[in-house]
């Protein structure tokens, strides 16, 4: 497994920018899908974006689609999510998440989890 810490979140205004990040431990983190989720209160959490061991575009919920993207660097053990045109129904708690060689929507493929970062958008 590896370990997830997230940091970016913040307060920002209706059509704002934050750039959220996740930093990974671990040897093996080149191996593993990364995923953002978001849990609003009193919902669900649920998938917005999630980017494969090899890289490539990524995948999206159609919530987000054009408006955010997810990235990472090998390199540096980083995973982040530039979230622009931010709308209020964005606000939530964002957690990083990795799975071991599968891309997927689905959060109970993850096995390992941040402890998530607070994300507030303003109408």
């Amino acid at each position: 497994q590896v370990q997830l810490v997230e940091s970016g979140g913040g307060l920002v205004q209706a059509g704002g920018s934050l750039r959220l990040s996740c930093a990974a431990s671990g040897r093996t983190f080149s191996e593993y899908t990364t995923g953002w989720f978001r849990q609003a209160p009193g919902k669900e959490r649920e998938f917005a974006a999630a980017i494969s061991w090899t890289g490539g575009r990524g995948l999206y919920a159609d919530s987000v689609k054009g408006r955010f993207t997810i990235s990472r660097d090998n390199a540096k053990n980083m995973v982040y999510l530039q979230m622009n045109s931010l709308k209020p129904e964005d606000t939530a708690v964002y957690y990083c998440a990795a799975a071991w060689r599968l891309t997927t929507r689905r959060s109970t493929s993850y096995e390992s989890w941040g402890q998530g970062t607070q994300v507030t958008v303003s109408s």
